[in-house]
């Protein structure tokens, strides 16, 4: 049992190998980090691919800043350099990394310089480190440069320090997922004498840059953060080295981080703040937003504040998660156990002495609660923002409309007062104010909690005035009316503040159930829709209702993806729209506007992801206008449900295909079965006859050779007959039946058809009606005589012994053809389809004679004279079937038509 659990225990960590089994087929990143500009780290990656260049590795320059230094312009001799892209941007030209030319290109490693700038408007990523990403994902090695100042966690650091704001910023993600970081170190002293030799920077900006970012104080700051953040990456790389290789080792049980942020400009800071803090301790994190149930939708700008902070925390490496309830402390608190988390990072302001006698700042009321974890409580020096309007307090405050929310208490008050007066002449009223309270509930319900708070307010003062003696004064006389008034307006307050509350939440939840309504019918819509078209347009009209913008739908068609439903449907997509189309479909991620891939599209494309991969894309209009928390919930639910949709209606296609291919192969093995059958029943005949002849032909009465020799004879017959169907139908199948158009004589054809029936029928009864002066038709005479073949070749399989009739007449200006036998009749089952190929109908004992190939055969020639073919059954007396050919009367001054 021991070795058992020492073996165990010895075992890799399962999480380390998934992580390094998930870099299969990528590329691998080096990055070059140094603590400011100048310390030579274009000249140290430029150096050593020199050197693998030189050893036979095929090293490609995709963009190297030399900033006019002439000693690492040098480098770039016998360097295969990809040129770059040309760009007019602001009326003058710039160059760009070409990244679709590395693509191309391909090398095995290419040196992409100034991982943190920011492409040109018009490239398909905002960010060139999103370049070297997908540089990476294509499995090219890449090595790239940035300074330790453009690390999105250290930005506000050294914006402290310097006092220089960093507007280039690189997530920390980049730098952890590195396979290799390299560390440019330069002493602070020698680097500013770098720079004063002009060796940094040209000699007119060198003096204005040892001014003010390249002091010495700042230097070593930055030099020591790149140090710090060199070792944490190369600790990080030491235990997933152990943990991988089961080497036991002295890390410490994993801490979990939870971050707390709202849309408040603090959360910044709280997220990069407790990113460092999560790299310094290599533990995961996790940063949730919690917003109350009663809340109303908040303000776009409030939106986009807190999705951009949710977007910063995500490109740190942080998992990020909206939690709704009421309670604030406890909902943290019950995530905290759920996550199983170790530490607490809230950011806080300093409040002022009457705020902290109403309540308690969050972070106070966390730590009174918490027990057995750690919290961080990041503090701003900034004054606290002025109280957003739509910002609610104590929990209900929300001003919308100044005009309605001023006017409409000041309006119920004067009302309630003007009554309150008018009952008083007529009635001794002593508890007026009631009517006053009433007035404070309205303002509540109908116009929030501000104006619940000033009708209170209102209603007190004008209560005081008219109501209670004396008179037309604020002055209060008794004792018992102060205490009766202060009660008053507390009870208002108070009653308007649920009142609020309930009207808020009445709204809140009106809303969120007709979404879930909508939900709800959207399913059901869905669940009964099999058809792709059908689940196209359900999800389209969806997506417009609940998001109210322009929406889309494309999918793959004809090999390529294309625009399957839009509304408005007269929707045009552009060659930016299409690429990130395109993006998101291959790569299953979304691209558009507001991500890091083609923003300047106006739309935002999703990927439906189903069973067998991005099943369609999904795109609406954006343009700046950041989808709120319940809209993203409703897309998110319309998206997956759309999904499934999609996945179901295309498994239901390829079913039914796979049902038809079955069906196929079935009937293509019946087929084969039953040409075999036909194919061996003559030849059987043939070879029995032919060695009977060979071997006793001297010896047989000559009656019996005849009959042998006629045997072969009809049976000779029968399967050339059998050949020639099936090359007919073959004809037909391919379209290349070339049936002309000359002037027929109908009775000619009967009578020459009749004859040739008699050779193969001797013992067929066979009556025809032909009607006196019949028009000529426009047709192919022999086709035509094949088509009355096959119809009394049919007739006599299948009419029993009774005599077949052949008629021929006009009708309605057309020349009917008919054949009826007196059989079994068709079943009525088989009516439909009684003209499709290898299609029988048996007789009762189950043998059926014949290919099925008669009636097709016909079909496909009359309808190439254009003329027509129909079956009745029963024809004659409940029994029997007729066959009818109508071709129209052509005049007789019309010219033939030649082979079609």
């Amino acid at each position: 049992m021991g070795d058992a659990n020492r073996r165990a225990e010895n075992r890799p960590d399962p999480d380390a190998l998934l992580a390094l089994a998930g870099g299969e087929g990528r590329g691998k990143l080096t990055l070059f980090l140094g603590a400011a500009p100048g310390v030579g780290k274009t000249f140290a990656m430029l150096t050593r691919a020199r050197r693998l260049r030189a050893d036979g590795v095929d090293v490609v320059v995709g963009l190297a800043e030399t900033h006019g230094r002439s000693e690492t312009a040098a480098l770039l001799e016998g360097l295969e350099v990809v040129p770059r892209r040309q760009i007019i941007h602001q009326g003058r030209q710039i160059e760009e990394f070409d990244l679709d030319a590395a693509l191309g290109r391909r090398p095995n490693l290419i040196i992409v310089d100034e991982l943190a700038h920011t492409n040109a408007p018009d490239s398909r990523h905002p960010k060139r480190y999103l370049d070297v990403e997908e540089l990476l994902a294509a499995g090219i090695n890449v090595w790239s440069a940035m300074n330790i100042q453009h690390l999105e966690s250290l930005s506000d650091v050294v914006a402290e320090i310097t006092g220089i704001p960093v507007r280039e910023r690189v997530p920390d993600i980049i730098l952890q997922r590195a396979d290799e970081v390299l560390l440019v170190d330069l002493a602070p002293a020698e680097l500013i004498e770098r720079l004063k030799e002009g060796k940094v920077y040209l000699p007119e900006n060198a003096q204005r840059a040892v001014d003010s970012f390249f002091r010495l104080g700042n230097l070593t700051a930055l030099r020591e953060m790149a140090l710090r953040r060199t070792a944490d990456r190369v600790d990080d790389q030491m235990v997933d080295y152990l943990k991988q290789n089961a080497i036991e080792g002295p890390w410490q049980t994993t801490e979990r981080l939870l971050v707390c942020i709202g849309a408040d400009l603090l959360s910044g800071k709280v997220v990069r703040t407790a990113a460092r803090l999560a790299s310094g301790l290599n533990a995961p994190w996790l940063v949730i937003s919690i917003e109350r149930a009663d809340s109303p939708p908040p303000r776009p700008e409030i939106t986009q504040r807190l999705a951009a902070t949710f977007k910063l925390a995500e490109s740190l490496g942080a998992e990020t998660r909206r939690v709704t309830g009421r309670d604030f402390v406890e909902e943290i608190l019950r995530t905290a156990r759920r996550e199983h988390v170790t530490q607490i990072v809230i950011g806080g302001r300093r409040q002022g002495f009457l705020a902290g006698l109403l309540r308690k700042s969050l972070p106070d009321a966390l730590i009174e609660r918490v027990s057995g974890l750690g919290i961080h409580v990041v503090t701003s020096e900034e004054p606290a923002p002025p109280r957003s309007p739509e910002r609610r307090w104590p929990g209900w405050f929300n001003l919308k409309d100044p005009k309605w929310e001023l006017g409409f208490p000041l309006a119920a008050v004067s009302a309630a007062t003007y009554l309150g007066t008018l009952i008083e002449r007529f009635v001794d009223l002593p508890n007026v104010s009631l009517l006053y309270l009433l007035t404070v509930l309205l303002s509540a319900v109908y116009a929030g909690y501000v104006a619940a708070l000033l009708a209170a307010t209102l209603s007190g003062l004008a209560y005081n005035f008219f109501f209670i003696p004396p008179f037309y004064t604020f002055t209060i006389a008794s004792p018992h009316e102060v205490f009766g008034l202060f009660i008053f307006i507390i009870a208002a307050l108070i009653a308007g503040g649920l009142a609020s509350r309930l009207s808020d939440q009445a709204a809140t939840a009106g809303r969120r159930a007709a979404s879930t309504q909508a939900l709800y019918d959207f399913s059901r819509k869905l669940s009964g829709t099999v058809n792709y078209e059908d689940v196209v347009w359900a999800a389209v009209a969806q997506l417009r209702a609940s998001l109210r913008r322009d929406v889309m739908l494309l999918s793959v068609t004809g090999g390529d993806l294309s625009l399957s439903g839009a509304w408005p449907p007269d929707t045009e997509l552009d060659v930016t729209d299409m690429m990130a189309a395109r993006w998101a479909f291959e790569k299953n991620e979304t691209a558009g506007n507001g991500t890091g891939t083609l923003p300047n599209s106006p739309f935002q494309f999703r990927p439906l992801g189903a069973s067998a991969g991005v099943a369609a894309v999904v795109g609406y209009r954006q343009a700046g206008r950041i989808l709120g928390a319940e809209e993203e919930q409703v897309l998110g639910s319309i998206l997956d449900q759309t999904a499934i949709a999609i996945d179901r209606a295309r498994l239901s296609k390829d079913s039914l295909e796979q049902a038809a291919k079955l069906e196929g192969e079935r009937f293509s093995s019946a087929l084969l079965s039953s040409i075999s059958h036909d194919l061996k029943t003559p030849l059987a005949t043939i070879t029995g006859a032919v060695s009977s002849l060979r071997e006793l032909g001297d010896r047989m009465e000559p009656a019996v050779r005849d009959d042998l020799l006629a045997s072969i004879g009809e049976e000779s017959d029968r399967l050339a007959r059998f050949v020639a169907n099936l090359l007919d139908m073959t004809r037909v199948e391919s379209g290349t039946v070339g049936a002309k158009r000359d002037w027929v004589d109908v009775g000619d054809v009967i009578h020459v058809t009749l004859q040739r029936a008699a050779r193969y029928f001797p013992e067929r009864n066979i009556e025809t009606s032909i009607a006196d002066g019949l028009p000529l038709i426009r047709g192919d005479s022999v086709l035509l005589g094949q088509v009355l073949f096959n119809l009394i070749d049919n007739a006599v399989k299948y009419g029993g012994s009774e005599p077949i009739s052949i008629y021929a007449r006009v009708e309605a200006n057309h020349v009917v053809i008919s054949v009826t036998d007196l059989g079994r009749g068709i079943p009525p089952e088989d009516m439909s389809n009684i003209f499709e190929k290898f299609v029988r109908h048996g007789k009762p004992d189950g043998r059926t004679p014949g290919t099925g190939l008669g009636l097709a055969i016909a079909r496909g020639f009359v309808e190439a004279m254009g003329g027509t073919i129909s079956a009745q059954s029963p024809a004659v007396k409940r029994r029997g079937t007729r066959i009818s050919l109508r071709f129209p009367v052509v005049p007789a001054g019309a010219d033939p038509v030649e082979e079609t």
